[in-house]
């Protein structure tokens, strides 16, 4: 039972800081010793979070103890972790707020307090998964994306969007220029300019307008998402602790990194180090300010909104020596990709990783948060980088005041947080050491399925090659000899042009991964500059897009003078959010399309982000290379990957001159020339005090301040969910699974893109039906991001990604059977039938059940398709806790075994029985109607593992706490 006024126990550790008798802190350095002196820096953090929340029920002085004994205990035991704030992004932030909805309904009806219901971890929700690419190149040429609708309807009308042509210069006499229509940097209306992100013309730093895709853009998202944002403010009103960053703000990790990260919280005058868990698998970002911080679950962070820790098994911690100088032509990118491929041969999931050694301090901020941002890919939970003097140097450039700095600088010094490599101090011990020298490491590329398959620049065209004859899988594509050559000649407006393989028809430069760091995008900005002064273009049927993670990346864009020129190749800003990344580009050209499917050509897309998965970005393009910024840029320019940059011209200018790759690729001076000059501090204060005043429409928005949410019943966007429909006041004993049927049989590296709905709702898929119904048209489906708020439509979109490969169908398609009456229909709709037969389903899979981005949709997904246990050879450990927090019990083939060792066909029913006394990795029997009988581990890791299971998820187990 919960006590009522927990204790402290380690209060004798609080301490003043030096002569300010004001400032307070727990001084766990004291607590033991030489122990604390040789622990990782990260480790130091989980340690000082269980200090100061110690309260003998939820953290126990025993766990304080087992972080302190990390060499010892590293990997044995299980430690909670109470994070300083939460981090939403709107997807997943959407069904978390509908859920504290939702909860406070149960509570109710239960006969409990619904205004208990509040979020007890300082909150923030960042409105940036939905923007969808409506406009981009010239905005009169295009239609908005119909989001899977009609193309012929005429779209809808938008509000008049007219500006001067001309800014005045005002007389300052420091102007060098005009700023026109011609320079590209005052062109697009200024009646409804982007409050929080005006670009800065070059000659006289004064605000001028965004280009009018951004404009038109954020109009077409305030418009379709009005209901959502009207339900966001509703949360920000009525839960204390929510803050809502409006949408035209930019990325959630981008926002985190720039705006939100406190690095040392000062707290009624008690300081403490910044620390955060976020729905966005890249809040790893900010690790590389030395914030300790990783994505978990929508399920996990609602429990640690409502006060619950994160449990973790004491993680090992690989430290990674950096040595030695990258070379001029290697970018962020280069490294991110170099460090991955290493650490991931290296085996590091389910690890922290720790940067140290002199190569660190050559890394700027840029490069550390890059390298940070992408440990998902390489299975770790987070790469660390402590907090040194490139930090400090770094936010004072972003607008820390030197009071604060002194004082930040004062603390970590005393709790032994601030890494110096000039001092000679007691190096940390790790579990293992990796040695990474960075002068070894060139331009890669990754691809073209997989973010681990990287491939040398210099090599690119023989790999390509190589994949058009290799077997179809995870590289290849199988196209034999004869037709490797294809050409389809196309006709696109006017002007006849040849697809082949390799062609490319996606270029984008977007948000993810690559953004935080300024050298890779002002490198894209003047590879482009070049290029146009060469008199190379890009071919107009390329889907080209530029956006941004926030508005201080089109600052120094547009003050540095490029991007005019990325616009002139057709890299114009379309806005800022999450688009191409996860499927909201605009659709291709029909006649693209048309010549891409009739000629069956392994079509390109190229980006700058960190996922790559097959039909990611859009169903006719089987091939997707993940690149830094300039070189999306430069395989936009050649219009093929399947080209050597080192023999191969780029193009030629209208002179008659071949131009190569290295004739116009920035030189690193350059480049650091550019972002001294215009990468500035009083880019980051704009911002920040923009961010703070927020936008127009947003500010405009009206929304209600009842205690509970009024349901619209009519809505198709937000939905009271069924989670809390059976809900009693006590749990049951656990229930045995009887004559189960299967409702999937899939294989391996079975992803959460295959799981949780994502992109456009397709149609004739079971969610276009439901929408159909409800009387919207194509057009007014949105995407399924938009809609994460109405269970109905996201549980029929579970399952319903077109590569999906369910052994029972034999291709990749979103169908299984009903065995009962052998129909083969859409998952949703055969888990219909099952459900109105009181049959139970269970879910077959292969080894890495789960992988990619977190998302609870891939649990409440299959939780309210009647899945009642998924048996598979091995999980992600993220989705596997998301099963265990809606009540899907994770069940493993014992090892060397899998569901072909047992010869099962999927066809069988399934029993399963639970003892009413359940621990982690216990063993369970399972009988098939068929005769066979097998054990399988049930994989709990925790006791907590445990009690969640047993309450049905974790949000039951909530609203039980606050009866």
């Amino acid at each position: 039972m919960e006590p009522a006024e927990p204790e402290r126990l380690f209060q004798h550790l609080i301490e003043p800081l030096n002569d300010r008798t004001d400032k307070k802190f727990y001084n766990v350095a004291k607590l033991g010793g030489t122990k604390y002196d040789i622990l990782p820096y990260s480790i130091r953090v989980l340690l000082e979070a269980a200090v100061r929340n110690c309260d003998g029920f939820l953290v126990k002085k025993e766990d304080a103890m087992n972080i302190l004994d990390w060499k010892e205990k590293q990997n044995n035991v299980e430690v909670p972790f109470c994070p300083a704030r939460v981090l939403l992004q709107d997807f997943t932030g959407i069904p978390a707020i509908v859920d504290f909805a939702a909860m406070r309904e149960a509570v109710k009806n239960l006969g409990g307090d619904p205004t208990k219901v509040h979020p007890a971890c300082p909150t923030d929700l960042t409105v940036d998964h939905s923007l969808q690419i409506d406009f981009s190149k010239c905005a009169i040429q295009n239609t908005p994306n119909p989001g899977g609708g009609d193309p012929q309807r005429p779209p809808p009308k938008l509000s008049p969007l007219k500006a001067p042509r001309k800014l005045p210069c005002r007389g300052q006499s420091s102007c060098r220029g005009p700023c026109d229509a011609e320079s590209g940097r005052n062109s697009g209306p200024l009646s409804v300019q982007i409050e929080n992100t005006p670009p800065l013309c070059p000659f006289h730093l004064q605000p001028v307008p965004e280009p009018e895709t951004v404009l038109k853009n954020q109009e077409m998202e305030f418009g379709r998402n009005r209901e959502r944002l009207q339900f966001f403010k509703w949360g920000s009103k009525v839960f204390r602790n929510v803050s809502v960053i409006p949408p035209g703000t930019g990325m959630a990790h981008q926002v985190n990194l720039e705006y939100l990260s406190r690095v040392v919280f000062d707290v009624k005058d008690f300081l403490y180090p910044d620390s955060v868990v976020g729905t966005d698998s890249h809040t790893t970002m900010v690790n590389g300010l030395g914030i300790l911080g990783w994505g978990v679950g929508g399920i996990e962070t609602e429990a640690v909104m409502l006060g619950l820790p994160v449990a973790l098994t004491l993680p090992e911690v690989v430290g990674c020596q950096l040595t030695g100088s990258a070379s001029p032509l290697a970018t962020s990118i280069d490294v991110v990709l170099s460090i991955t491929k290493q650490l991931r041969q290296a085996g590091v999931s389910g690890k922290f990783v720790e940067f140290f050694g002199p190569g660190v301090s050559q890394l700027s901020i840029g490069d550390r948060t890059t390298i940070a941002n992408m440990c998902p890919e390489y299975g770790a939970i987070l790469s660390f980088f402590p907090i040194d003097n490139v930090t400090l140097k770094h936010l004072k450039h972003t607008g820390f005041d030197e009071t604060r700095l002194k004082l930040m600088e004062t603390y970590l010094k005393t709790v032994k947080l601030l890494r110096s490599y000039e001092l000679s101090t007691e190096e940390p011990e790790y579990s293992q050491v990796i040695c990474i020298n960075l002068g070894s490491i060139m331009p890669y590329v990754s691809g073209p399925k997989r973010a681990q398959d990287r491939v040398a620049v210099t090599n690119m065209k023989s790999d390509f090659q190589a994949c058009l004859n290799e077997k179809a899988g995870f590289k290849g594509f199988q196209i034999p000899a004869e037709r490797q050559r294809d050409v389809v000649p196309v006709e696109y407006e006017g002007n006849e042009y040849k697809l082949a393989h390799g062609s490319v028809v996606i270029a984008a430069v977007i948000s993810c991964t690559n953004n935080c760091n300024p050298s890779v995008m002002l490198g894209a900005g003047l590879l482009a500059k070049k290029a146009i002064e060469a008199g190379l273009t890009v071919k107009p049927y390329i889907r080209t897009s530029l956006s941004p993670g926030s508005g201080m990346v089109t600052h120094y864009l547009t003050s540095s003078g490029v991007l005019p020129y990325l616009n002139k190749l057709g890299f114009e800003v379309v806005g800022y959010g999450c688009s191409t990344c996860v499927g909201n580009t605009a659709p291709l050209p029909e006649t693209i399309q048309n010549a891409i499917v009739q000629g069956d050509l392994v079509a390109c897309g190229v980006l700058s982000g960190n996922k790559n998965f097959e039909g990611r970005l859009c169903s006719c393009i089987c091939a997707n290379y993940l690149a830094s910024p300039p070189l999306v840029v430069a395989y936009a320019i050649a219009g093929t990957v399947n080209i050597d940059f080192q023999t191969e011209p780029l193009g030629v200018s209208p002179d008659g001159k071949r131009i190569f790759l290295h004739d116009i690729w920035p030189t690193r001076e350059e480049l650091q020339q550019v972002e001294e000059e215009f990468v500035i501090s009083s880019m980051f204060k704009e911002l920040k005090g923009k961010m703070e005043k927020g936008n127009k429409r947003w500010n405009s928005l009206e929304a209600p301040e009842s205690v509970l949410f009024t349901w619209d019943w009519k809505s198709t966007y937000i939905r009271c969910p069924s989670f809390f429909d059976k809900l009693t006041k006590d749990p049951l004993p656990p229930q045995c699974i009887e004559n189960a049927h299967v409702l999937l049989f899939l294989g391996d590296s079975v992803t959460t893109d295959h799981i949780s709905p994502a992109g456009s709702i397709a149609r004739g898929s079971a969610a276009a039906r439901y929408l159909t119904n409800k009387g919207l048209t194509p057009r007014e489906f949105n995407s399924y991001g938009a809609r994460r708020g109405n269970d109905a439509v996201m549980t029929r979109g579970t399952f319903a990604n077109i590569k999906l490969f369910n052994k029972f169908i034999g291709k990749p398609a979103p169908k299984t059977i009903h065995f009962p009456t052998g129909q083969t229909l859409d998952v949703f709709d055969a888990a219909e039938l099952y459900r109105k037969e009181n049959i139970p389903l269970i879910i077959l899979a292969g080894k890495k059940y789960g992988l990619g981005s977190s998302r609870d949709w891939a649990a409440k997904g299959p939780f309210l398709l009647g899945v009642k246990a998924v048996i598979a050879e091995s999980y992600e450990k993220i989705h596997k806790s998301h099963l265990i927090g809606m009540g899907i019990a994770p069940l493993q083939f014992l090892p060397e075994e899998n569901a072909t060792f047992w010869g099962l066909t999927g066809k069988e029913q399934f029993s399963i029985s639970f003892p009413h006394e359940l621990s982690p990795g216990i063993s369970l029997d399972v009988k098939t109607n068929t005769g066979k009988v097998f054990h399988v581990v049930a994989a709990f890791d925790s006791d907590m593992d445990i009690t969640l299971y047993k309450h049905g998820g974790i949000l039951n187990y909530m609203v039980r706490r606050l009866l």
